[in-house]
């Protein structure tokens, strides 16, 4: 029954991990693409403004292979539990 504890944890981590960037990537594109023409965010001087997308897609790559890592390592150890 304890070698179940880690792999517990690290689904419930990679669950987590995965809502964390969901979170990040949702509230940054609301923020970037708000409410009116065109995409009034935080600021009005469209000359500064940079498109949030290639910061979220390495963001978003690097919270995918960190999940799908602890997704594997959960999955090892929860068969490794079933078998024995």
């Amino acid at each position: 029954m304890a070698s179940k504890a880690p792999a517990i944890v690290a689904a419930i981590t990679a669950v987590a991990v995965l809502g964390a960037a969901a979170f990040v990537t949702v509230s940054n594109l609301i923020e970037s693409y708000g409410s009116g023409p065109p995409y009034y965010g935080l600021t009005t001087n469209m000359d500064k403004w940079e498109s949030p997308v290639p910061f979220l897609l390495a963001f978003d790559a690097v919270a995918l292979v960190i999940a799908a890592a602890l997704g594997w390592f959960a999955r090892s150890r929860l068969k490794r539990s079933i078998i024995r």
